[in-house]
Order: structure tokens, then C-alpha cells, then sequence
């Protein structure tokens, strides 16, 4: 398949890769935030950077000198692409703040700003209490937007409690560049979500190279029938495109097509990792991973390749380690085991190496990647030695009478 990077030098061709990953990694690029001394080169190369996305992924680009703004698609049902620490409340008053902005002009005092978004949130239907939680997530709404440059703090902060004032400068250029989702062509909040999903004019080509592309690890269990087929089709044609224009390595295997890269730059979380969290995920998957044998002591399988693992096994599990290490863990995340179970199993989902059902969680073949072993020896609890009494001579040098 013919790309923009066929008729480029060289050079030309590795800036426009370059740029282009930084437009997957920051969607909306601007010159005073991350990576925007790359704005200029974005820029230089509009024009090829605006085939490449509309050819390979069905995206939109929209590059003017102060901002660059990537339109994706949205990730539909898929909950795992969201910004890390927002609540589904903290969504809610992101997008009522975004209503209430297109009304307030260039500047707005915080306490007005957040008495119109909770009066915004009461009309449409939400109740507000002003408590801890609901301030958090208000306080999360606004931060997201300071950290995309849609808010700017002239004088003063927006706080945790929401209680000292600022002046907030509002950039209307860039608050118009937010929205990716068809507003007008949708009659409810589902609807939303699954017109900002749908796929590229491609169809089903633009739908697995996007999920390819902003996922680490697609299985074709997880794909719809056409999707699949035509992923079985064309993976080592897509290896080399991906490669060439997004710098991404694949591996297929027969369950599926994992990414990555080997830069670690479109990463945005890591495994395994360095928290208590992710080192007890890691050190789980062994015996997680255990086959269960039938009455004929043969393995039992699913055809999908994933292994069941029900919620008490996943206690056990870390239960075990937790007793093993004593030490290794922050003990104010092991002291609950429930809610420790719940951030494993969660990590594990995000990290597409787990998916829930019923009775418990299903994990994917990827996780076979990592088989861990110990450093050292498990450290259990084991009762101190007595101590050894010095012993005492039964002599001295100053014993023998006559001395002179």
C-alpha cells in the first residue's frame, strides 16, 4: 500500500514519522505545552501529515500555528483509554464546564465559573452536594482542562477545595477544537458515544488498523467476524505499515496481533512497573496462569486461549505474596486485601492482559509474556533465635595472690 512517505527524502520522510507519533501520543499539540517545540515541524509538514491520517486511519487534522489537533475516533464501550484518575462524575462536570465556557467569554473569577457549572450539573438532573467527592471531581474536570491549555490560571490556582479564588483566562480557540464526537447528530448519550466510534470511511480497514494503532494487544476473539478475517488477511502487510509510518513493531501470534514500541514514547502505562500494585500483578501471573486439570488429569482450555481465574483464586494469590514479602509492599495498600485484589484485577484489565465475566476474570495469552521469578527466598514470619549468653571465664590474670 502506497503511503505519503513514498515520494518524501529521507529526512523529510523520518520528520513526518516523528511528527506523527506525536500526534498519537498528544492529540491536541500546542507551542507552550509538552513536545511543542515539534509544533513548527507539524506544521512544515501539514500537508503530508493530513494524508497520512486521513489514508491509513480515517482521522481528521486540523494544524494552525498556535495548536495541532488530531481528531480520533472515540474508544466506544472501551472504558480503558480514559484519563487516568477521572470518575465517571468528574466526566460528567468535564463536559458541563465545556457547555458553561461556550457562554462566559475570555475571563471568569473560579467561584462564578463553578457556580454556573453546578448550576449547569442541577439542571440537567444531577445532584450536587458540595462534599469532598463531588469538589474532587469538579477540582478533576478543571485541572484536565488547564493541563490541554483550554484554562489558564492569570492569578491564583484552581485548589483541591475549591474555596480560594482565581482568575481563569479561557482560550476559545482552543475550547472549539475539543469536541471530536457529531453533538448535533445524536439524541442521547449512547448515541454519542457510538457515532464518535464509528469507523473511517475505510470501514473495516480503518477500524482494526485504529484499534492496532491505540491498543497494544488486539485478539481476534475480541473483534467482530468481518474484522477478524481481515486482520488473518493482511497482518504482514500491516507489520510493515505500522513499522514505517508509526514506528510500532507487531507480533501475531495465533490469538491475536500485539504492538508496541520499542521506544516506550506512545506508552502511557507501563508493565510491569515499580508500585506495589503492578509488582504484585507481575509476581500473580504464575500461578494465576496454573491450567486446571479434569477427572482424566488432562488440562482444560478454552478455545479462545484465555485462562479463567476466579476472584477468591486472585485473593489467595496475593494473599500468599503479600505474606511471603512482607516487606516489599506499601502496607498502607496490602492492609486491605479486597481493594488490593480490585486495583490488580483493574491494572490487568487496562493493560488488555485481562477481561471480567462472570464468575471472576478471563486472561488473555499475552500474559504468558511474563513469567517472573523472585529475586530471593519468600521472608514468612519465623521466630527469633535466643540470644547467646556471653560466657563468662572462671579465671582471671589477677587471680594468683602474690602479685608485685
Amino acid at each position: 500500500m502506497s503511503t505519503p512517505l513514498d515520494d518524501l527524502p529521507d529526512i523529510d520522510a523520518a520528520n513526518v514519522v516523528r511528527c506523527a507519533r506525536t500526534l498519537l501520543r498528544r492529540p491536541l499539540l500546542r507551542g507552550d505545552g509538552p513536545d511543542g517545540e515539534l509544533l513548527a515541524l507539524v506544521y512544515r509538514h501539514r500537508f503530508a501529515l493530513q494524508d497520512l491520517f486521513a489514508g491509513l486511519l480515517g482521522y481528521r487534522l486540523v494544524v494552525e500555528r498556535r495548536f495541532a489537533r488530531l481528531y480520533k475516533a472515540g474508544p466506544g464501550v472501551d472504558d480503558t483509554r480514559g484519563v487516568p484518575g477521572m470518575s465517571p462524575r468528574g466526566y460528567a462536570y468535564l463536559a458541563l464546564t465545556l457547555g458553561v465556557l461556550t457562554g462566559v467569554g475570555r475571563q471568569a473569577l473560579l467561584s462564578r465559573l463553578v457556580s454556573d457549572v453546578r448550576a449547569a450539573a442541577a439542571e440537567a438532573g444531577i445532584d450536587v452536594v458540595d462534599d469532598v467527592v463531588d469538589r474532587r471531581a469538579l477540582t478533576a474536570a478543571l485541572r484536565h482542562l488547564v493541563s490541554l491549555g483550554v484554562l489558564h490560571e492569570t492569578e491564583g490556582q484552581v485548589g483541591a477545595d475549591l474555596q480560594t479564588e482565581a482568575l481563569i483566562t479561557i482560550d476559545t480557540d482552543l475550547l472549539g477544537q475539543l469536541l471530536t464526537g457529531p453533538v448535533a447528530e445524536a439524541d442521547s448519550p449512547e448515541r454519542l458515544v457510538a457515532l464518535a466510534a464509528r469507523p473511517g470511511p475505510r470501514g473495516v480497514e480503518h477500524a482494526v488498523r485504529r484499534r492496532l494503532v491505540e491498543t497494544p494487544l488486539v485478539l481476534y476473539a475480541d473483534l467482530p467476524p468481518d474484522q477478524a478475517d481481515w486482520l488473518r488477511r493482511n497482518q504482514r502487510k500491516e507489520s510493515v505499515l505500522l513499522e514505517k509510518c508509526f514506528g510500532l513493531f507487531t507480533e501475531s501470534r495465533l490469538e491475536g496481533v500485539l504492538a508496541a514500541d520499542p521506544e516506550d514514547y506512545l506508552t502511557d502505562m507501563y508493565f510491569p512497573g515499580t508500585s506495589t500494585v503492578a509488582r504484585l500483578a507481575l509476581l500473580a501471573l504464575p500461578s494465576l496462569l496454573e491450567l486446571e486439570h479434569d477427572a482424566a488429569d488432562e488440562p482444560i482450555t478454552r478455545p479462545d486461549g484465555r485462562h479463567p481465574v476466579a476472584v477468591a483464586r486472585l485473593r489467595e494469590v496475593l494473599d500468599q505474596l503479600v505474606e511471603d514479602y512482607p516487606a516489599a509492599w506499601s502496607k498502607q495498600i496490602v492492609d486491605d486485601p479486597t481493594k488490593l485484589a480490585v486495583e490488580v484485577a483493574e491494572l490487568l484489565r487496562r493493560m488488555g492482559l485481562a477481561v471480567e465475566c462472570d464468575d471472576g476474570w478471563l486472561l488473555n495469552p499475552a500474559a504468558h509474556r511474563w513469567i517472573p521469578e523472585p529475586d530471593g527466598d519468600p521472608e514468612r514470619e519465623v521466630a527469633a533465635p535466643a540470644p547467646i549468653e556471653p560466657e563468662v571465664p572462671s579465671w582471671s590474670l589477677f587471680d594468683e595472690e602474690n602479685v608485685s
